[in-house]
């Protein structure tokens, strides 16, 4: 023993007990292991059974918050929109909420969710983003029925930006389309004009903007040009609306929010005229 723990003699034969005795030692061990593998195994299955289940449960919130987020960040810009239209116009404002629309293929009208209570009147003006939505046709005291500009009882006063000519806007019960009749064949309008409101009748501040003309057919031997536009206000995808008080109105206009009539609460609401 001494000389082999100095000289190292006896290394190859315990290299080759160690050999022969390997077998031996796994089977006394593998009943042990295989024990404890199974129980890791079986363990860690629970464990990630357990983990992907929470988190599925995660994402599923963190989707459903996302897509608020989404909603939330969208609801923001069209705010801003709102509100820098109206910055440059310079009129005064309320800010309203579409509750519903009205599923009559024939009326084009909307529910707000602001009425008399803040100041809302008959004969409104409603704007969007881009441009004119209607007018207020009837005020309750916590809301408001819309009628818009493609209802085909509903004229507006226009005239061509370009060059000032004159005209009316008459809804046609088509969602993105507008007829501008009465026009002789050789007026001064053509395809792509932009049509405000002329501010004629009292009821539309003046200047805001209407529709683009997107067809216009001559035909010889008749007295009046056929000519089409497109609204330029989203009638069909605004969630929030503006109701706006015209500059002659702003010193009278209630604040929002204010339990009063707003200008011209007791004046009749027109359902086929031009406003």
């Amino acid at each position: 023993m001494a000389v082999d723990h100095r000289q190292q003699r006896l290394e190859q034969v315990r290299s080759a007990l160690s050999v022969l005795v390997y077998p031996i030692q796994y089977a006394v061990n593998l009943p042990v292991d295989l024990a404890r593998w199974t129980s890791e195994t079986l363990r860690s299955r629970a464990q990630l059974e357990q983990e992907n289940t929470t988190l599925r449960a995660q994402m599923q919130a963190l989707l459903a918050q996302h897509q608020r987020l989404a909603a939330l960040e969208a609801e923001n810009i069209r705010l801003r929109e709102l509100l820098d239209s109206t910055f440059r116009l310079g009129d005064q404002y309320l800010v309203a909420e579409l509750l519903a629309v009205d599923l009559d293929p024939y009326r084009h009208q909307v529910l707000i969710d602001k009425g008399a209570l803040a100041g809302v009147y008959l004969g409104q003006s409603v704007v969007d983003a881009m441009g004119v939505s209607g007018q207020i046709v009837h005020a309750g005291p916590l809301s408001a029925t819309v009628m818009l500009i493609t209802d085909p009882a509903h004229a507006i006063p226009v005239q061509v930006n370009r060059n000032g000519l004159r005209a009316i806007a008459m809804g046609t019960g088509s969602i993105d389309q507008l007829n501008i009749p009465f026009l002789p064949n050789n007026a001064d309008i053509r395809a792509d004009d932009l049509l405000v409101s002329s501010g004629l009748g009292g009821r539309f501040p003046r200047g805001y903007p209407v529709a683009r003309v997107s067809e216009v057919q001559v035909v010889p031997g008749e007295p009046f040009a056929t000519v089409i536009a497109k609204p330029v206000a989203d009638l069909d995808r605004s969630r929030e609306v503006l109701l706006i008080w015209r500059a002659e109105e702003a010193r009278d206009a209630p604040a929002a929010g204010n339990a009063a009539a707003g200008p011209g609460a007791n004046q009749p609401a027109a359902e086929a005229t031009v406003q």
